[in-house]
């Protein structure tokens, strides 16, 4: 298994496969690098070099007590591309990914960066305020955070089982092994890392950081997302950063690397040749 180690002592897992122009890829909460792989399996067949690391707290990743927000995941990410020594590596983030990627450029510029994709992701900011009506009342933020401590294990189940993937719409046809995956995956996170990601992904703001892109983004989001509304994500995001394309899948849920994988592919694939 491959690691890095940080400035602060911290083992970040990372996996690394196929050869040729790197695509670097960031998951979301509470998930880790198993998330991707459809979409590093289908690309690095397609030539692409595909990493993805575990962040910070995360899937075999050791678990600090303390850097669990924004700037030190965006940080472990540019220790990461700078000890891989990535040049030109394209840059995908999913839901809270996309709040890493979009922090790691707003701190660490583009440099080493030729394209980003924010793919069902939180910038600019999820929750409600004065300046963002669209966003989600804190309360929803709270709640994912007391079922975090009364019982994480059936909150994971419950937020796959319902919004995350949309098996709680009509006609829905539930995967038990996706549901089953999901939770997995969350209960290899650290509690207190996965319960302190709950602020780092909802109270970000990034909108400083998306107008600091100088590189083509693509911005994908689900009409349909429940976890992520897109009003407040993907819409605004676009407007944000210079020449964004914004892509929508229509009815697609948050979790469309899983239940859109063979569209998703595509499009990732169209995007990264162009």
């Amino acid at each position: 298994m491959s690691y890095i180690t940080t400035r602060d002592g911290t083992e970040l897992y990372y996996k690394d496969w196929g050869s040729g122009q790197p695509i670097v890829f960031s998951h979301g909460w509470p998930l880790c690098s198993d998330s991707w792989e459809s979409q590093m399996l289908f690309l690095a067949n397609h030539g692409f070099r595909c990493i993805a690391h575990d962040r910070r707290g995360h899937g075999r990743s050791s678990q600090p007590w303390n850097g669990n927000e924004m700037d030190t995941y965006a940080d472990d990410l540019a220790e990461l591309v700078e000890a891989l020594d990535l040049k030109d590596a394209i840059l995908f983030g999913f839901s809270t990914g996309g709040g890493e990627v979009s922090r790691y450029i707003g701190r660490h510029g583009t440099r080493r960066v030729a394209k980003a994709g924010l793919i069902s992701a939180v910038p600019p900011l999820m929750l409600l305020t004065e300046k963002n009506p669209k966003g989600l009342p804190i309360m929803v933020f709270d709640d994912i955070r007391a079922g975090s401590i009364a019982d994480r294990s059936q909150l994971y189940r419950d937020i796959a089982s319902g919004p995350f993937f949309g098996y709680n719409r009509p006609g829905a046809r539930p995967s038990q092994g996706i549901i089953d995956s999901f939770w997995m995956q969350g209960m290899m996170a650290g509690h207190k890392n996965a319960y302190d990601c709950i602020k780092a992904f909802s109270e970000t703001d990034f909108t400083e950081d998306l107008k600091k892109f100088d590189v083509p983004t693509l911005v994908l989001h689900g009409d349909d997302d429940q976890i992520v509304p897109i009003q407040a994500a993907a819409q605004e995001s676009a407007k944000l950063i210079p020449n964004a394309r914004l892509l929508v899948y229509r009815g697609a849920p948050h979790g469309l690397t899983d239940t859109h994988k063979d569209k998703l592919n595509g499009d990732l694939l169209e995007f990264v040749k162009s």
